[in-house]
């Protein structure tokens, strides 16, 4: 058994999965047993169906960011209104609140070197997209100053409100533009996405903004940070660098399709995902789950991954650590820990098959002055192509554990199954780890010691 799978909508595929590379056969005893693979994934029948019955009772919110997107033509009105006049749009937010934007903006060609202008949006005349998502007091005073704050739009993201590293910002941000002589124009500068007004429970950041008329759109009430991405929280930023949201929630909802038509657990994607990874942990020691896409415009997608994972499922003593890598970078920088160190890492390889002939073309001549005639009339793409198959590869060869992601292409489409499937491993993963992967009760305690430093009480 392969135990491949692939995602595909209206007859296209978006992703083929393989694990193959982390079974016995391919990396010796660091590997599952076909056998026991089967076994396991027979035995997460119920994760399945808890799953399914989620599905049909509308109980797990995310599941349905798909069916009735009417929030699209929200998330357009509220950036054709930010764009107005604009220069600069400012997303603050932290966690969830920015990774999952970053992820999606960066899909549409944000924060990729040297190419300015040169993304899937090419108009000088649309703003340039700003995230600050870690509180550096000297950053952020360096930010606002230099800032053309007439021209400069704020979208700030707390589902709660209450945030203090985001309010923080928002708070200095307004102070800002009031020392500028433009308190009067806040409602058009500045946007709020966080959780709607509820009696008895105070949010922080609709109360500030609602205080100088700024509005503010709701964040799903059902749906927190780290599983936002597929919502306004997400969905604005995709807009701000050109991409269509509806597309993006289409191929989301492929892989809900996918859930509701799987007849075995071996015929859904993410939970045979769920399954590996719980298996590699209990019986082969697995510690570190590496996540390498090969492509500048899915390097956040690995971050954003890291804290999905890392908050789900990191909790009573149980879980694996996720680590973020981008190839080639990273074959330079981790690949010898990786491959000849402790056997203690799975790697997940994120592979454009299109990269073969893209880019520059090596010529013949210079090539042989380099003393590199192998590159001779190759593409730059060419080289990475093969890469993103020898590095796995060497890995299996070496005995370690290895699973793959094939992306005939890299379109809305494709990104919004990839954010689907890995949201739902998550999921299913922690629901086998025995963890409830929606809450972080962990990180509680160091915002009540800060509240309790910040007001002297230590």
């Amino acid at each position: 058994m392969a135990f491949d799978t692939k995602m595909a909508l209206e007859g296209r595929t978006l992703f083929h999965q393989s694990v193959a590379g982390a079974l016995r056969d391919e990396v010796g005893d660091a590997g599952l047993e076909a056998a026991d693979l089967a076994r396991a994934l027979d035995a997460a029948g119920p994760a399945l169906d808890k799953l399914k019955a989620a599905r049909t009772d509308a109980s797990l919110a995310l599941l349905g960011v798909g069916d009735a997107p009417t929030g699209v033509e929200q998330i357009r009105d509220a950036y054709d209104r930010l764009a107005d006049g604009a220069r600069t749009i400012v997303f603050f937010g932290t966690g969830g609140s920015g990774l999952g934007g970053q992820t999606l903006a960066q899909f549409g060609g944000w924060a990729i070197p040297g190419v300015h202008g040169l993304g899937r949006v090419a108009d000088s005349a649309v703003p340039m997209t700003r995230f600050y998502d870690n509180l550096d007091p000297f950053t952020l005073a360096e930010a606002l100053s230099r800032l053309d704050l007439e021209r400069t739009r704020f979208v700030i993201t707390s589902k709660s409100g209450g945030t203090p590293e985001t309010l923080s910002q928002a708070l200095a941000a307004i102070q800002a533009v009031r020392d500028a002589g433009l308190e009067a124009r806040i409602p058009d500068l500045f946007l709020g996405i966080t959780e709607p007004a509820a009696d008895g429970r105070r949010n922080g950041l609709r109360d500030l903004l609602s205080h100088f008329g700024a509005p503010c759109l709701d964040h799903h009430t059902g749906i927190g940070g780290r599983f936002a991405v597929l919502t306004n929280v997400g969905l604005l930023p995709a807009v701000s660098r050109g991409a269509d949201p509806a597309r993006i929630l289409a191929g989301a909802k492929a892989v809900i399709d996918a859930l509701e038509a799987a007849g075995t657990p071996a015929d859904f994607a993410p939970l045979v995902g769920a399954v590996l990874a719980v298996e590699l942990n209990r019986t082969r020691g697995i510690k570190v789950q590496v996540m390498m896409p090969y492509a500048d415009r899915l390097g956040r997608l690995g971050d954003w991954y890291v804290q999905l994972w890392a908050e789900s499922l990191g909790k009573d003593g149980k879980g694996t650590t996720p680590l973020a890598c981008l190839g080639p970078l990273d074959q330079h920088s981790q690949l010898q820990l990786f491959m000849d160190g402790p056997r203690e890492h799975y790697m997940t390889f994120v592979r454009l098959p299109g990269m073969a002939g893209a880019g520059p073309r090596i010529d013949a001549g210079l090539a042989k002055l380099a003393g590199i005639e192998v590159l001779a009339d190759k593409t730059v793409g060419d080289l990475v192509a093969a890469q993103t198959h020898a590095v796995p590869e060497a890995l299996m060869q070496a005995g370690r554990p290895v699973r793959t992601f094939d992306l005939p292409s890299l379109d809305e489409e494709t990104i919004g199954a990839l954010l689907m499937h890995f949201m739902l491993e998550t999921i299913l993963a922690g629901w086998l780890f025995g963890v409830d992967p929606f809450d972080q009760p962990a990180v509680e305690l160091g915002k009540q010691l800060t509240r309790k430093r910040l007001a002297g009480e230590t």
